[in-house]
């Protein structure tokens, strides 16, 4: 490259300079010649401390790295005969997890003669899409893949899905008459 666009450190432009001349500049200031943009025609330079330089990179990346979601992707299974008990507590859990930010995959799991009762498993996870439906979508709708059957959930995207938490009270009121049920027998 014969030519270069060089910067100075405060933004000071000096124009299009013969690669040698710019490297000879920064000597002078004590400083190095980086280029910024080597895509450019012609390339841009900047005369820099590179130590200094490198440091704000990597700040950069840190601070970028901070502000980075992550979101993660954890699972239930279920089986065509789950108990009601037993789906209650994998669903509240997904709920939980919904609620955190974190995405949901639901999974149906068919043994032997169950594959011909796929409908089975297609009502829970229907009935699993209805009771998180304030708390999450549906990103994948249920489809069979080999003896299972599979559907991803993730969570509401605007704000008033953190609003909410609190409504987990009328779920408790509907757990209510099933405890209800268990006193008159003791």
């Amino acid at each position: 490259m014969p030519q270069v666009r060089v910067v100075g450190d405060d933004g000071e432009q000096f124009g299009v300079l013969e690669t040698r001349d710019a490297i000879r500049r920064a000597r002078e200031q004590g400083m190095d010649l980086v280029e910024v943009a080597p895509n450019a025609e012609p390339p841009v330079c900047k005369i820099v401390d590179f130590g200094k330089f490198q440091y704000e990179q990597k700040k950069k990346a840190n601070e970028a790295k901070k502000k980075q979601v992550v979101i993660t992707v954890k699972e239930v299974k279920f089986r065509p005969g789950t108990d009601v008990h037993d789906y209650e507590y994998r669903m509240k859990r997904s709920r939980g997890w919904l609620q955190e930010g974190d995405k949901v995959k639901a999974t149906i799991w068919f043994r032997g003669r169950e594959m011909t009762h796929r409908e089975l498993g297609a009502r829970i996870l229907e009935q699993l899409e209805k009771d998180l439906a304030d708390v999450g979508d549906i990103e994948m709708r249920p489809r069979m893949e080999g003896n299972q059957m599979f559907t991803i959930f993730q969570p509401k995207r605007n704000k008033s899905a953190k609003h909410h938490d609190k409504p987990q009270e009328p779920e408790a009121g509907s757990q209510a008459p099933a405890s209800g049920n268990q006193n008159p027998a003791s």
